[in-house]
């Protein structure tokens, strides 16, 4: 029997998402989509409708926040399968309602409580991981982290384990947008996430325990497929504190492309204040949190695919060994912004972030990854995930002895 999915958002990732699952409408039965704003869900439908797609999609005004409220649209729609591209402030409400229904959950990226920042690792550990036996008592699968990063490259570390290394030494995260959208400053997605992820402790995984610095502390030039030289900073990352517990005695870093306009602005706004999460009042007696302020002025990153030009290169650049002789493998996947503007109607990051689930959904369909419990990528077999990936749009490429080559 054919699976009926619920989409939960309605940003630019949720409309990458909602047009694959269009394109893939046989894989699945009724194809829902849910939002707080439900005229949002209402343009995402209608720009699938633009592309000529015969998938029928269905609306739906959903407070996320509520698991209750969660539960009883998986219920009135009959949802075998929940993708969460909402906020990730609605991770552990939107999991709750697949809990009470038994559907299939699926997110793109760690919960994050709005009132904390930067909490103490491993990350997951802190929500998701807490629900771990819930899940499995309820036979549920849930596949955390199912983006590009988390979630892809965690499958290239995995493919490497399973394909090239006996033992894995370090794995080395890279992740470099080559494009340029025309504004004077804006992210690539939603700029309070974006901003939280850089206001706190930079963790990365070395010597067997936590390592700590400042963002944009450490940075070091790569020199990668297509985009080139580029510099790119340690930074703190979601797959970093999943891919240290499957991989203790390695090396586990992210490192983070940015420019020196990013750089400059960032640090002007962190040392005015503008980024904290915390409220302040104003001279009026007017109660407002900076980063909210900072968030409604800039861009709205779904405005920026028209103008989106230039390349995407992100991947894992493993070191380790086989039969005790030492190597390296580079596993990536070059993605174009204008090609998924074209496509979709949205940005490559957004694209890059927004399909991956779709192909994890219909490998849940399938019954491929239905493992009935809960799961970060590089605990899934990932040969299948990555082929499949390439047909839906994100094909991987790998550098080693042999040279460069698709998988």
């Amino acid at each position: 029997m054919a699976r009926n999915v619920l989409i939960i958002g309605a940003g630019g990732v949720a409309q990458v998402t909602a047009h694959k699952v269009a394109q893939n409408a046989t894989e699945f039965g009724t194809l829902h989509i849910a939002n707080r704003t439900q005229s949002k869900a209402d343009d995402i439908i209608a720009s699938i409708k633009a592309k000529g797609h015969k998938a029928e999609f269905t609306s739906h005004a959903l407070d996320a926040m509520d698991s209750d409220a969660v539960a009883a649209l998986i219920r009135k729609v009959d949802a075998q399968i929940v993708i969460n591209v909402g906020s990730a402030f609605i991770n552990m409400t939107v999991l709750e309602g697949c809990i009470q229904t038994g559907a299939a959950y699926l997110d793109t990226a760690i919960h994050e409580d709005p009132a904390k920042v930067c909490e103490t690792p491993p990350w997951y550990a802190n929500y998701e991981w807490t629900r771990r036996e819930d899940v499995k008592k309820a036979g549920v699968t849930a596949i955390l982290g199912i983006g590009f990063d988390p979630g892809v490259v965690n499958a290239y570390a995995r493919l490497a384990e399973d394909e090239y290394f006996d033992s894995i030494e370090s794995i080395d995260i890279v992740d470099i947008n080559a494009g340029s959208h025309g504004r004077w400053f804006a992210t690539n997605f939603d700029p309070e996430i974006n901003f939280r992820e850089f206001t706190g402790t930079v963790y990365s995984w070395q010597n067997g325990d936590w390592q700590t610095n400042k963002m944009f502390e450490v940075g070091r030039e790569w020199d990668l497929p297509v985009v080139g030289k580029r510099t790119a900073y340690l930074s703190g990352h979601d797959e970093v504190h999943s891919l240290s517990a499957r991989y203790p005695a390695a090396d586990v870093r992210f490192w983070m492309g940015f420019g020196e306009h990013y750089i400059n602005v960032f640090t002007v706004l962190q040392n005015l204040g503008l980024l904290s999460e915390q409220p302040v009042k104003t001279a009026e007696g007017l109660e407002v949190v900076p980063l909210k302020v900072v968030k409604a002025v800039l861009p709205d990153p779904a405005s920026l695919a028209p103008d989106y030009e230039g390349k995407t290169c992100i991947g894992d650049l493993i070191k380790g060994s086989r039969d005790g002789k030492p190597g390296e493998v580079f596993i990536y996947n070059v993605a174009d912004h204008k090609d998924a503007y074209n496509e979709v109607g949205s940005q490559g990051i957004s694209y890059t972030a927004g399909v991956p689930p779709v192909a994890a959904a219909i490998l849940v369909a399938r019954g491929t990854w239905d493992v009935k419990k809960m799961v970060n990528v590089e605990d899934l077999p990932a040969r299948p995930f990555l082929e499949l990936l390439g047909t839906l749009g994100l094909p991987t490429r790998v550098i080693d002895a042999s040279g460069d080559h698709a998988i």
